[in-house]
């Protein structure tokens, strides 16, 4: 299971242990089977555990609930899909100063107004402006 699939599953667990299998797979877009084999595998490695709980709506339903060590790991993918979601801000942000310069030498030859294109910087432990 990757990265992503891993901080979205352990992220619904933690603030819906009540979903369903079925439930989760639609709010993830995912097959029930992709998702049945996700929740095996969590459990597996101890960062997620089932529990019986009978309510009237759902007999014999289970609340999945994340483990310390669950808890952990959902920190740390957590920390990874932050990191790999600035990079990708990061060379958008590059990008759109590309187009917006290509844009605007195009509109300074037919004297039209230049576009202004503004984005805030990230600020990480690595650098940033």
């Amino acid at each position: 299971m990757d990265d992503d699939v891993r901080y979205r599953l352990l992220k619904l667990v933690e603030e819906r242990p009540e979903l369903t299998q079925r439930e989760a797979a639609e709010r993830l877009g995912m097959s029930l089977g992709k998702v049945n084999y996700c929740f095996r595998a969590l459990m597996a490695k101890g960062w997620v555990k089932a529990r019986n709980f009978r309510n009237a709506e759902r007999k014999g339903a289970y609340v999945y609930l994340l483990t310390p060590k669950g808890i952990e790991e959902k920190l740390r993918v957590t920390a990874r899909f932050l990191d790999r979601k600035l990079r990708e801000y990061e060379a958008l942000v590059d990008e759109l100063h590309t187009l917006t310069s290509e844009v605007n030498e195009h509109r300074k030859a037919n004297g039209q107004p230049e576009v202004v294109f503004e984005a805030a910087r990230s600020r990480t432990n690595g650098g940033g402006e």
